[in-house]
């Protein structure tokens, strides 16, 4: 099976439009957050989502931690899939599905040791999909993601065999890197920020290449 490549961190309908031509599956567009790269206003993720052809998914980024304000930082963007970079601490996954029946959850993990992989086995049976990150919700200002760093991918290989959904792995993917991390994670899926970029811009060339090492 082919594995399915979402470029985060859009910032613009034409740069939407250039990496969909490369014939990825996703695109991540990262609202407000506490710290990290790519951040937009909801008004601009609501008018690329509206830009973006049928059967490519478009993640919005919420680091809000109710369901009734993820609910409502959704009807802002109108993506078709939420991206929850944090924990969920007020309400639960049904009360979202609840709300918004046709959009998918994706919960991200910060694999940080075991615990990683127990919570993201218990999370797995809530939502659509787990992303594996390497930020840190712990420290003082909260990192949740877009670090550029990697991970320990032999715990996130645990993930991806005890999960009951689909798994991406994302955390410093690059073009030097991402052959040996899909052999040892085996994920669903990566996604990738910082790794197809130069000084910040989206690099074509940076992102060819990657697609090139991912689907040869």
């Amino acid at each position: 099976m082919r594995i399915r490549v979402k470029v985060c961190c859009i910032s613009s309908v034409d740069e939407a439009n250039t990496v969909i031509a490369t014939g990825v599956d996703a695109i991540g567009l990262v609202g407000n957050m506490p710290s990290g790269p790519g951040v937009i206003s909801d008004e601009l993720i609501k008018n690329i989502a509206y830009s973006v052809p049928e059967g490519v998914d478009t993640f919005l980024l919420t680091c809000e931690t109710s369901a009734k304000k993820i609910v409502e930082h959704h009807s802002r963007t109108l993506t078709n899939t939420i991206q929850l970079v944090d924990e969920l601490k007020e309400g639960t996954y049904f009360d979202i599905r609840s709300s918004l029946p046709s959009v998918k959850l994706v919960q991200v993990i910060h694999v940080l040791d075991d615990k990683s992989v127990d919570d993201a086995v218990r999370i797995s049976e809530s939502v659509d999909a787990l992303l594996l990150d390497s930020g840190n919700p712990s420290l003082e200002v909260k990192e949740l993601g877009g670090t550029g760093r990697t991970h320990n991918w032999y715990l996130s290989r645990k993930i991806v065999e005890r999960s009951s959904v689909p798994v991406y792995l994302a955390g410093g993917l690059n073009v030097n890197n991402i052959q040996r991390a899909v052999e040892v994670v085996q994920p669903y899926g990566v996604d990738l920020c910082s790794g197809v970029r130069t000084n910040g811009k989206l690099d074509k060339k940076k992102l060819q290449q990657f697609l090139s090492k991912v689907w040869q």
